[in-house]
């Protein structure tokens, strides 16, 4: 029992301290907003009260994250007045003639919530209700402090690297070149079937994620780890590499949509000529979002998680994390090496995930280090070694996908040992009758 509750005592001081420091960002990041003449998170997810919304099927899915503690009878009472504040938003907007979008009344809601929460809730359940709006507002606040990172590495990052990680992914026979010339091959069906794939790996996850928290309301308690939590770690901490490593991508850096900053139009018809590599620079606009990609990231995540779940939910995952590698190689967002980068981070914050709900031991630091390492690693050699890398192809291509390997394997080794499979009860076998 003492050591139960000093678990708990443990968790609790992690969690306050976790949330301390998510405020503490999301404030940094206002500031840093404002800096360059831009609302931060904070401010743009306020403004949103009234204004139109950015994007109205977020914030339903925030409302529909919260809704999880709540009873069948409450969610349709919640999504009615969330859909009849929007009705009242849209005539409003229809005689001002403003832009329309739904989603106000997701927020409302949400903040409603909050509200009976603090005011008519206490205990347990003003605990686990608090919890609902926490998760439902960190999703629409995770998503507009994105933004802000995207803005802020276009403002402060005037030159971006792909030259580098052009040069480096011969070791990995240009794959975002071959699969876009696939693409290409495929014509405008197969182009916007992949688009969709791609354009609806939130949705998916938001699907999934739903599924995974379906027996709150009844339990009356958040399960340890799940989905959301790894999305938005992911989606917080991933945009700090960009400042690091800034990328544009091959479409644009080397195709048609980097217009008079494209270095040349070379994609996705002829790779880029093995060279010496330097800094490009570029305009002020252009996300520098590629190192390393974060659609790989959660879509491996979502992969990670689905195996826990029934046959078709496992299918669905190998198939989104399939369109999604696909769709970034092949549509030129993405280099071969991001995509690997982008592996080694998402399982180096699952890991980090998993040992923060479970308790943090050996193999959870061990695991976590090494997935850090091996990111570190990959990073380091794409910006020094890319010109040894695209000379010797047959010596770095099995390096780089060895070092994905290994972190693979070390992932689930320790993962198993983490979770082991019962062992079958081995029945006895029948005596044969006597005569």
């Amino acid at each position: 029992m003492a050591e139960f509750d000093e678990r708990r005592r443990s968790r609790i001081i992690l969690g306050t301290v976790a949330g301390v420091v998510t405020f503490g960002f999301l404030v940094a990041m206002e500031i840093i907003a404002r800096h360059y003449g831009d609302h931060g998170p904070i401010v743009n997810q306020a403004r949103e009260v009234i204004f139109t919304p950015t994007s109205g099927p977020l914030l339903y899915a925030g409302l529909a994250l919260t809704m999880v503690v709540l009873s069948w009878r409450q969610r349709f009472i919640a999504l009615g007045i969330a859909a009849g504040i929007d009705v009242v938003f849209f005539l409003v907007r229809l005689v001002v003639d403003a832009k329309m979008m739904f989603g106000n009344g997701a927020l409302w809601v949400i903040l409603g919530y909050a509200f009976i929460a603090v005011t008519r809730r206490t205990g347990k359940e003003r605990v686990l209700l608090l919890k609902g709006v926490g998760l439902g507002l960190l999703l629409v606040a995770g998503h507009k402090t994105g933004d802000t990172w995207l803005m802020i590495t276009s403002e402060t990052r005037p030159s971006v690297l792909d030259a580098y990680v052009a040069t480096a992914d011969h070791a990995l026979g240009n794959p975002s070149w071959v699969m876009g010339r696939i693409v290409e091959a495929t014509g405008p069906i197969g182009y916007h079937a992949i688009h969709l794939v791609y354009g609806q790996l939130p949705l998916a996850a938001a699907v999934f994620a739903l599924y995974q928290l379906r027996h709150v309301a009844q339990e009356r308690r958040f399960p340890a780890h799940h989905l959301v939590r790894t999305f938005l770690a992911i989606g917080l901490v991933g945009p700090a590499v960009y400042m690091i490593f800034p990328v544009v991508g091959p479409i644009f850096a080397y195709g048609a949509e980097g217009g008079q900053w494209a270095a040349a139009n070379l994609w996705p018809q002829t790779p880029l000529p093995v060279g010496t590599p330097h800094a490009m620079p570029f305009d002020e606009i252009t996300p520098r979002n590629c190192m390393p990609s974060l659609h790989t990231a959660w879509a491996t995540t979502l992969f990670i998680h689905t195996r826990e779940g029934s046959r078709l939910l496992r299918n669905a995952g190998t198939f989104w994390l399939t369109g999604t590698l696909v769709a970034t190689l092949g549509f030129g967002y993405h280099y071969g090496a991001d995509l690997i980068a982008g592996v080694v981070f998402a399982l180096t914050i699952e890991a980090t995930m998993r040992s923060f709900a479970r308790g943090w031991d050996r193999s959870g630091a061990a695991l976590v280090a090494y997935g850090s390492v091996v990111f570190v690693a990959l990073v380091t050699s794409y910006r020094y070694l890319s010109v040894e890398m695209a000379r010797y192809p047959w010596v770095f291509g099995p390096l780089l996908l060895l070092a994905l390997a290994s972190v693979i394997y070390v992932y689930l080794r320790t993962v198993r040992q983490w979770n082991p499979q019962a062992e079958p009860v081995q029945q006895p076998e029948p005596q044969l009758a006597r005569a």
